[in-house]
């Protein structure tokens, strides 16, 4: 009985594993669109930009040269005589200090006390900042009010080393680091956003299509003419007077709504490293494609020509040159008209195209008109 019990159970599993496999994989829907949070940002929503000047110490020998640098020297005298050191007109010859700059981000409602990453950049002719120091550094924003401060040991990505022949290897960038919560916040930006009445979006990518379809998705959840398209880049948001929340609470579910992202048919050319990037959008008419490459070699072979002996003579290089040419056969490619961008890249790849080839076949399209798409070239 047991036996037949076991026998039972395992066909049991046998059916369910069967099933399980046969039965088809539960896959998410298809892509519906992006969130608002992602393609706009919220006015009053932003990070501040800090700025500072201090001193990183500690350095082995490979900091700035005080001769050459007059501010380190300035700076290192000022911190010494604040410190209760008479360091004014004394001869300071060490190689152990840099002048730095720091930069921070200051995130939007950063509190008071909470921590942010700086970013530490030699000024002078340091060599490396490894192993350095940051001293005590405010960071103040554009209004000159100090934000933050920032003190620690840097964390140096790249290094440099020299021998005494002069040869030297350098990884990264020896002269710039960063100081992982480096930055104490002193001082907060007030702005109330939960009070606000109005709030406008701004798109980050501004198009007219894609910003109507921000004020539709957001007035079908929160209501008519609770939000309307101002201009291609602008959204404004106005909380409804029968709303119960308070402006963040609005912001909190509008932002995961999500909208179908409109973009111009667009192609991107880098020539100086043959990168072509092209939209979705991007058709063409009904045209004719040929390519060939030429191939010209220029080889020069110079002889020397020796004269015949006690025949006075002289000794001359006579030149040689061997010019080649080559012209690989290009076949004619027939691209039909209002093709989408997969037909178009197959088509071109027929032709077996490089990229820099087809930044001129590009070119070419667009200049017989058989292209509908703006051409960039960074």
């Amino acid at each position: 009985m047991g036996f037949t019990s076991r026998m039972a159970r395992s066909a049991l599993l046998a059916v369910c594993s069967v099933a399980a496999i046969a039965a088809p994989i539960a896959t998410p829907a298809a892509y519906a669109g992006t969130r608002i949070k992602d393609i706009t940002d919220f006015e009053g929503v932003r990070e501040n930009q800090l700025v500072g000047y201090g001193l990183v110490v500690g350095l082995a020998g490979t900091g700035d040269s005080l001769r050459n640098s007059a501010f380190t020297r300035q700076s290192l005298e000022a911190m010494l005589e604040r410190l209760g050191v008479a360091a004014a007109g004394a001869n300071l010859n060490t190689r152990n200090v840099a002048a730095v700059m720091v930069t921070a981000n200051l995130p939007p409602f950063a509190s008071q006390g909470s921590r942010i990453d700086v970013t530490v950049s030699a000024l002078g002719d340091a060599r490396s900042l490894a192993g350095g120091q940051l001293l005590v550094t405010p960071l103040m924003g554009a209004d000159q009010q100090v934000y933050a401060v920032a003190q620690g040991p840097l964390a140096i990505g790249g290094f440099s080393a020299s021998g005494q022949s002069g040869s030297s290897v350098t990884r990264g960038v020896p002269t710039a680091g960063r100081i992982a919560s480096g930055a104490l916040v002193e001082r907060e930006i007030h702005f109330d956003i939960a009070a606000q009445q109005e709030l406008r979006l701004a798109l980050r990518n501004p198009d007219f299509t894609t910003a109507q379809r921000v004020a539709a998705a957001i007035n079908h959840l929160v209501g008519a003419n609770a939000a309307r398209a101002t201009n291609p880049g602008s959204v404004v948001l106005s909380r409804p007077s029968d709303y119960a929340g308070d402006m963040v609470s609005l912001i909190g579910q509008i932002e995961n709504l999500e909208v179908e992202v409109d973009t111009p048919a667009r192609i991107v050319i880098d020539e100086s490293s043959g990168i072509v990037v092209m939209g979705e959008n991007v058709k063409v008419s009904t045209v004719a494609i040929a390519q060939g490459n030429l191939t010209i070699s220029i080889q020069e072979d110079p002889f020397v020509s020796q004269p015949a002996p006690l025949s006075r003579g002289e000794t001359v290089v006579v030149p040689s040159t061997g010019v080649d040419v080559e012209e690989e056969e290009g076949g004619l490619v027939m691209v039909p008209g209002g093709v989408p961008l997969r037909q178009l890249v197959n088509g071109l790849n027929a032709l077996g195209v490089t990229p820099r080839d087809m930044i001129s076949i590009l070119q070419a399209l667009k200049a017989a008109g058989a292209i509908q798409a703006e051409i960039e070239v960074m």
